[in-house]
């Protein structure tokens, strides 16, 4: 990924209007996500309906269960619930709120809501459809009213916290900059496979799951058009992208 990319919104730090930047989103996320939909709804019906389901999965779900603790019980009880619905809404709320207040910036600060407003779209819609069941063991969580593919938990914590990692590298500390970034990598995978060992989901789930995030997640940050071209660099972007 390259520097002009990550740092786009401090090479053009310029006000968008709301209807520009809603125009924006239309044609920058809106169509695309459809895309995505259709992707993931199409790969739902081909593991539920010619490729019979994928039964060696469910060995893969016996095989991860067989080795379940109470010690692991309760370290993946609390992994999982990073990506609760409620959990995600909160943190990025409050995210958006702190961002906008330090920057000044709302068309920046959005990008973690766009990101996960657009996953949980895609992923309600194929979930909906595809109505996958969920893997033959003890299921340690609670079964929300939706079926197993994709995994909404991975695809929610993917698309946030990858933004929040992108969002990071803004910070001038070095090494406050690094612990966050890894910090925000390493959420995704803690949430994906306490969702496996927890008996909730297929890997496939999982996997489509964090595709779903990672796409909702790039859509987002480019979300606005920037223009990010040398021209437009100011002494802080070019120290920034220098990093």
């Amino acid at each position: 990924m390259n520097h002009t990319f990550i740092h786009r919104y401090e090479i053009d730090s310029s006000r968008p209007t709301p209807g520009s930047a809603l125009r924006d989103a239309a044609l920058r996320v809106l169509a695309p996500a459809l895309v995505l939909f259709a992707a993931i709804t199409g790969f739902g019906f081909l593991i539920t309906g010619p490729l019979g389901g994928l039964p060696w999965e469910e060995d893969v779900s016996r095989s991860v269960a067989s080795g379940r603790t109470d010690l692991w019980n309760s370290i993946t009880m609390v992994w999982s619930r990073i990506g609760n619905t409620e959990i995600i809404i909160g943190v990025c709320v409050i995210a958006v709120a702190l961002i906008w207040w330090r920057t000044k910036q709302w068309w920046y600060a959005v990008v973690p809501a766009i990101a996960i407003a657009v996953q949980a779209s895609v992923f309600v819609a194929a979930t909906t459809i595809a109505d996958r069941p969920r893997p033959k063991v003890a299921h340690l969580d609670p079964a929300p009213p939706t079926s197993s593919y994709p995994s909404g938990h991975v695809g929610a914590a993917t698309a946030l916290y990858l933004t929040f990692a992108l969002m990071a590298q803004r910070i001038e500390s070095a090494w406050l900059r690094r612990l966050v970034t890894v910090v925000c990598a390493v959420i995704p995978f803690l949430v994906a496979w306490a969702r496996l060992y927890r008996g909730m989901h297929h890997l496939v789930d999982i996997l489509v799951g964090a595709v779903n995030g990672i796409v909702c997640f790039l859509l987002a940050w480019h979300y606005l058009r920037r223009r990010t071209d040398s021209g437009r660099m100011g002494a802080k972007a070019r120290q920034a992208v220098s990093r």
